[in-house]
């Protein structure tokens, strides 16, 4: 597997960031290039760093709560029923305007928790022993 340098994703050049993986702006002057958007996810960064240390984890593991994972699990779910209904629908002929837009909107309805989902780690999962 090809590793990609840094907040870089296949077939994307823009550079984002470590932590939460937002587009950094480009930048064609002298210095480092940024690897955070934000003082608040480079000591994110840092702190899971430190805390993946302590538990000796490898770079490819990761800690989260049970109810994390378990609300995760959920909306993957639903997104996963919502395209299966539209891809289902979509099969079907004849769709009109109003259709459509039935299909889409449960679609991104769906997709909005995934999405929106937090990146940033409650404080105390990574900070309790």
């Amino acid at each position: 597997m090809t590793k990609l340098p840094l907040g870089e994703v296949a077939g994307e050049q823009q550079p984002r960031c470590r932590w939460c993986r937002h587009a950094l702006p480009g930048r064609d002057g002298p210095g480092r290039r940024k690897e955070f958007c934000s003082q608040r996810c480079r000591q994110w960064d840092w702190v899971s760093r430190q805390r993946a240390t302590e538990l000796e984890l490898s770079e490819n593991e990761l800690v989260m709560t049970r109810e994390e994972l378990d609300a995760l699990k959920d909306q993957i779910y639903v997104l996963h029923c919502a395209l299966a209904d539209a891809r289902n629908d979509l099969s079907k002929p004849r769709h009109t305007k109003d259709s459509i837009r039935e299909i889409l909107d449960w679609v991104m309805e769906a997709a909005e928790p995934v999405a929106s989902a937090s990146l940033h780690p409650s404080s105390q999962s990574l900070l309790r022993p």
